[in-house]
């Protein structure tokens, strides 16, 4: 189970840190202006820290595995707006759908990375976790590099951005559809060290 939620995170992690290294280049590729980005920046910022409070008392009552899945299909969003942008020609319109990403993009963020963390925290043997937080942590660094190769391959492929992005889609589907394989929280059994000799 925790194999089969490793190969999840690491496609739909893969996506989120595509997204966050992607999107300020892709924007300006598709004319989006240095002063909107700057204020979409500090929006994401100051808007996720609520954003990720929300989600984790949200996972309380829905359980955090469920609301990763909340996670992957807002980003699933988030992804084909992006791939839709450019064919609206009007700037007006372009830019309030940059807008919408971003409040998506900020909604999630901080959320999705927190209770991937928790959720793992409940898979591990309580005795190993550092050995295997270890593991967790190579595979969220590792995800940072497949997303943009893949962005780019495809952007040069068919020499159209858009289709670069919707790589990017594919990552959290990937990723969602794995995930639906682990444990409910329900089904997980807390390892209990054996008594002392």
């Amino acid at each position: 189970n925790i194999f089969v939620f490793l190969a999840a995170y690491f496609f739909y992690i893969e996506g989120v840190n595509t997204v966050i290294r992607m999107a300020t280049p892709i924007a300006v590729s598709m004319g989006i202006g240095q002063t909107t980005l700057i204020l979409v920046l500090l929006v994401i910022q100051v808007t996720a820290f609520p954003f990720a409070i929300l989600y984790g008392r949200l996972a309380k009552v829905f359980t955090g595995r469920r609301m990763i899945f909340v996670g992957i299909f807002v980003y699933s969003i988030v992804a084909v707006l992006a791939f839709l942008m450019p064919s609206f020609e009007d700037m007006v319109t372009r830019t309030r759908i940059f807008w919408l990403v971003a409040i998506l993009v900020a909604s999630s963020q901080g959320g999705i990375q927190a209770l991937s963390r928790s959720y793992f925290g409940k898979l591990v043997p309580k005795r190993k976790s550092s050995e295997f937080f270890g593991f967790y942590n190579i595979v969220g660094k590792f995800s940072a590099i497949v997303g943009p190769f893949l962005v780019g391959t495809v952007t040069w492929m068919t020499g159209e951005e858009r289709f670069g992005v919707l790589t990017v889609l594919a990552l959290f589907l990937i990723g969602g559809l794995i995930l639906m394989r682990t444990k409910r929280e329900t089904e997980i059994v807390a390892e209990t060290p054996p008594p002392d000799m």
